[in-house]
C-alpha cells in the first residue's frame, strides 16, 4: 500500500467530520433536545407525598409503595381501602385504570379522578 498523501489523509479527516456530524445530528442528547425545541425537561419530577382524605364521601389514600414492579414507580392508590391501579407516564403524568385516557398531574388527582368517574359505584379489584 502507497505512503498517505496529504489528499487522502484530508479526505479521511472529512469523511470523519462528517460522520461524527451526521451522528450527532440524529442522535441529540435528550436534554438538550428538550431545551433546544423548548419541550418538558425530561428530569424526573419530584416523588409524590403521602395522603388520606375524604374526597366526596369516599376515602382516597396514597402512598409510596415498596415494590416499583408495576407501571406506579412503587406508588399505591386507594379508594374506599380498594387498590386503584395507577401509571406514571413519561412525561411525569399519571393515569389510573379508572380514567385511563385523561392524565393528571398528581397520583392524588388520578384517585379524585376515579371517584368523579366511579359517581357512587364500587371499586372492582384490578387484578
Amino acid at each position: 500500500m502507497p505512503d498517505p498523501t496529504r489528499r487522502r489523509a484530508l479526505r479521511g479527516a472529512a469523511g470523519l467530520a462528517v460522520t461524527v456530524g451526521a451522528f450527532t445530528a440524529v442522535s441529540p442528547s435528550r436534554a438538550s433536545a428538550a431545551e433546544h425545541h423548548g419541550g418538558p425537561s425530561l428530569a424526573p419530577s419530584p416523588a409524590p407525598f403521602d395522603f388520606d382524605e375524604v374526597y366526596r364521601g369516599r376515602r382516597i389514600q396514597g402512598r409510596p409503595s415498596g415494590g416499583g414492579h408495576h407501571h406506579g414507580a412503587g406508588y399505591a392508590v386507594f379508594v374506599d381501602g380498594v387498590e386503584l391501579h395507577v401509571m406514571r407516564n413519561a412525561d411525569g403524568t399519571w393515569i389510573s385504570v379508572v380514567s385511563h385516557y385523561d392524565p393528571v398531574p398528581s397520583p392524588r388527582a388520578a384517585a379524585r379522578a376515579a371517584v368523579e368517574e366511579l359517581q357512587g359505584a364500587p371499586l372492582v379489584p384490578f387484578n
